[in-house]
């Protein structure tokens, strides 16, 4: 009996043992096969920890002005130098992600939300509902973001807030398009007619059943588009529609520097490497999550 209950132990403790294996061997797989998005993850991390960590970490305030160390290259003093004003290039860069970070992140939460809910109700709906809101979408389309976005901002006047809206405006037709091919696609499905037969409305049917089918394909283009949603703004900002001084922004760091890269390349060259650093990160992460969810590359 004892020789039993030792033997149906033992088989446990290797079951056990071969599942732990296994894991580890399918996270390493993982890894492995999605090497690019994990750096991109990584340096993702990295610059959001920073981010957080800026008042404890940065060695200046990022506003302080100093003219007599205006443009010192990088030192022990400052380890990346300053700019033209004199203020520290890491305090800027560190406060700076703050500003661009959060651009990116709301500028495709807004727009995600907005074009997402209009594109899956215009697909449910169908008919004219659907042609009018899809021509208004083409007539934004039909214009490149930036042109349009500077339109926007110089109606309003440059500011954080209208950067943030006038972006987020040019960009809701590409959610919107996409949601509707979504709706499109599953408003004729077997669960939705099931719904529509034992008598849900419409928004619950929508909000319950379409809308959470449709999430993967719309999340994973909105963590590519995050960043280019940030190189949008640092451009925006960069010809003087968008964050204004003194605030740290990537994009208004590049344009102060401009009249100096020749003899102060520091200043618009680092924060114009996070910028692209960014911006690929987002992009390899994108990717990956597109690989992970689309069945067709599986």
């Amino acid at each position: 009996m004892a020789y039993m209950e030792n033997k149906a132990q033992s088989e446990v403790q290797l079951a056990q043992e071969k599942a732990k294996v296994k894991k580890t061997s399918t996270f390493l797989n993982f890894i492995v096969k999605n090497s690019m998005g994990v750096i991109g993850a990584i340096i993702i991390s990295i610059i959001v920890i920073l981010t957080l960590l800026a008042p404890w970490i940065a060695p200046y305030d990022p506003i302080a002005q100093d003219l007599t160390n205006k443009l010192a290259a990088p030192s022990s003093t400052h380890l990346l130098g300053t700019d033209d004003l004199g203020r520290d290039i890491v305090s800027r860069l560190l406060y700076g992600a703050r500003i661009s970070l959060f651009l990116g992140f709301i500028i495709i939460l807004l727009a995600g939300i907005a074009g997402s809910l209009i594109g899956i109700i215009s697909g449910y709906i169908g008919g004219w509902v659907d042609s009018v809101v899809m021509r208004i979408a083409d007539m934004f389309l039909a214009f490149p973001k930036l042109i349009l976005a500077m339109v926007i901002a110089a109606a309003l006047g440059p500011s954080i807030e209208t950067t943030i809206l006038a972006i987020s405006i040019t960009w809701w037709p590409e959610y919107a398009r996409l949601s509707r091919s979504q709706a499109l696609a599953h408003r004729e499905a077997e669960y939705v007619l099931a719904a529509k037969a034992l008598g849900f409305s419409g928004p619950r049917i929508i909000l319950r059943h379409i809308l959470p089918n449709s999430l993967a394909p719309v999340g994973v283009k909105a963590t590519m588009d995050i960043g280019y949603a940030i190189i949008y703004a640092a451009g925006l900002t960069f010809i003087g529609f968008g964050v204004q001084a003194p605030t740290p922004e990537w994009g208004a760091m590049v344009a102060s520097g401009r009249s100096y890269i020749y003899d102060a390349w520091w200043v618009s060259t680092l924060p114009g490497i996070l910028i692209l650093l960014v911006g690929v990160s987002f992009n390899l992460v994108g990717d990956t999550l597109r690989d992970i969810f689309d069945p067709r590359l599986k």
